[in-house]
């Protein structure tokens, strides 16, 4: 996958992402502070846990993908090293078992061959995530007009990353009384905007703004993990924006990696360098 491709989704979200939005510390009338709960991938030295991964993906495949997609993805990108699913027995991503298995639970359109009339097989290996909705005119007449965005590389697309994503999830809050809304718009503490036209004159103007996406997790319980990990609406949240971000950059840990080595092989190179320069001038006048 190409850096252009990703570049170019990347501002197709925040063009047309409706339902997330950029969301910087402001004053009133703003979001809030993002939330940092401490992910374990943060840093030079950060990776991802593979459980954690897991639970996300299984947060994402039951709630989230009922509505936002994943274009960029491909199962086998499950089986990466690193990845959810990563299997260091198997040949290779596309021979792992546990990523056959999680593709043939999809139902991904194809073309019989025989007759070309369109037909629904069991997914592969090499097949991208299926989308919700055939197009996005398609999503938006399903959501009140706004069509949920691709979350491929949504922790990249919005300031915050991983921390914006779990902050939004977990900002739905009751509105304030004064507050005028739509039947079609939620109150989000997190989410960027500004209300002061939707409150009486005067009053307290709270922070946050609109947001189309009714709360996601709005209850506990919404998916039974496989640990045994108990599925709060915090846990679940943490999860899958753990997840969404691994999904935006699947070879990040990879590359933390290659540089530390990179860095080891210029200090040893520098040292060999200094070492060869202090013999052959030994004794001569400089």
């Amino acid at each position: 996958m190409t850096l252009s491709i990703r570049k170019t989704i990347a501002l197709v979200a925040a063009v047309g992402g409706l339902t997330f939005a950029a969301a910087p510390a402001m004053a009133e009338g703003g979001a809030h502070e993002l939330k940092k709960p401490g992910f374990s991938f943060e840093g030079p030295f950060g990776t991802f846990d593979q459980g954690q991964l897991q639970r996300g993906y299984k947060v994402y495949r039951e709630v989230c993908a009922a509505c936002h997609s994943m274009n960029l993805l491909h199962f086998r990108d499950l089986g990466i090293p690193g990845g959810p699913f990563y299997d260091e027995h198997a040949e290779n991503p596309a021979a792992n078992r546990f990523v056959k298995a999680i593709a043939a639970e999809a139902q991904v359109a194809a073309i019989d061959t025989e007759t070309g009339e369109s037909m629904m097989r069991p997914g592969i290996a090499a097949d991208k995530f299926p989308a919700p909705y055939p197009n996005a005119t398609a999503g938006a007449a399903a959501n009140g007009g706004a069509n949920p965005p691709d979350l491929s590389v949504m922790a990249k697309a919005r300031h915050g990353g991983a921390n914006y994503i779990y902050s939004l999830l977990t900002g739905y809050d009751a509105p304030p009384a004064e507050l005028k809304m739509t039947p079609t718009q939620h109150y989000n503490a997190y989410m960027a905007g500004d209300l002061t036209p939707f409150m009486p004159e005067g009053a307290h103007v709270p922070p946050g703004g609109f947001i189309a996406m009714p709360n996601p997790l709005a209850s506990d319980g919404l998916v039974t993990y496989d640990d045994g990990t108990v599925a709060s609406k915090d846990q679940m949240a943490k999860d899958v924006s753990a997840f969404i971000a691994w999904a935006s950059e699947p070879h990040a840990v990879e590359r933390k990696q290659a540089g530390f080595g990179v860095l080891a092989f210029l200090l040893l190179f520098a040292g060999i360098t200094y070492a060869s320069y202090r013999r052959i001038w030994k004794g001569i006048a400089h």
